[in-house]
């Protein structure tokens, strides 16, 4: 589909890289620009001493709101000029509430943009990541640290298994792809058989995305010992990709936190621009 709104978040101590650097995909495509600043709400104290340092917690709450409203004047301030069209709202969620908070708001985005400098926020990165993924319905787009992003990539990557995550991935890169000089469906030992890949693998998905207009191209690559993560990185680089397409969360979040998975080690460590889906 098409990006006509691209999100982006912030906090309220953060500089403005990521903001410039949504900016510029904004101005790429001509999209608007929707910025989120958010702060997290100091937690209320508790136990005996919770009379006593109630009257501090208030203090904090008021100082991080003002600094929440100043900051959210700043970005405003900043992006005049820079984008398009740009909005910014601002929310100061209590912690549990901080994912769902960002997930409603990426509600009205086509895409949400996470930048080198929320991706170095642990907290406000995981809370980003998983209200974009689980509660937007929309895709999601990390930038790492030094690469260089575009919404008009020339090589893409497509991590491929067949699965509803992957497909989901696939129909939202979809208004990329045909721009494309080379798009590579990519899977990593491939089975044959008729409940995934099928006689062919990769074969339907390529027919798909052909009757789009999309120059593709199907890698059938063995892991040789290797993991799924480092075979399509290592592919990635082969291909001089400037964009990694795939799924998100094919197991659930609770697995791949136990027990890894391509997502989890991707989004602790993107290698290059990467959009995923679920």
């Amino acid at each position: 589909m098409a990006f006509r709104t691209i999100l982006t978040v912030t906090g309220p101590n953060k500089r403005d890289g990521d903001l410039k650097l949504t900016a510029d995909l904004c101005n790429e495509i001509g999209a608007h620009l929707a910025v989120l600043v958010v702060a997290i709400a100091a937690p209320p104290p508790v136990g005996e001493y919770a009379a006593v340092v109630s009257e501090a917690w208030l203090e904090q709450r008021q100082a991080d709101e003002n600094l929440l409203k100043k900051r959210t004047a700043a970005v405003s301030a900043f992006l005049a000029g820079r984008a398009p069209s740009a909005d910014v709202s601002s929310e100061y969620p209590e912690a549990g509430w901080v994912d769902d908070t960002i997930g409603r708001r990426a509600r009205y985005a086509d895409i949400t943009v996470i930048g080198p400098e929320l991706l170095a926020d642990q907290t406000l990165k995981s809370k980003a990541i998983e209200g974009a993924l689980f509660s937007s319905g929309k895709p999601l787009l990390l930038i790492p640290e030094g690469s260089r992003p575009t919404l008009k990539p020339k090589r893409v990557l497509i991590a491929w298994d067949a699965g509803l995550e992957a497909s989901r991935a696939a129909r939202e890169s979809l208004d990329m792809l045909p721009g494309a000089d080379e798009v590579h469906l990519v899977m990593v030992d491939p089975v044959e058989d008729e409940y995934r890949h099928g006689a062919e693998p990769g074969a339907d998905a390529a027919a798909y995305l052909a009757r789009h207009g999309v120059n593709v191209t199907v890698d059938r690559l063995p892991s040789l010992d290797h993991s799924v993560v480092d075979v399509l990185r290592r592919h990635a680089l082969d291909i001089a990709a400037d964009l990694l397409v795939m799924g998100a969360y094919g197991h659930s979040r609770l697995r791949e936190r136990i027990f890894g998975g391509v997502t989890v080690s991707m989004l602790e460590d993107p290698s290059m621009p990467i959009l995923m889906a679920r």
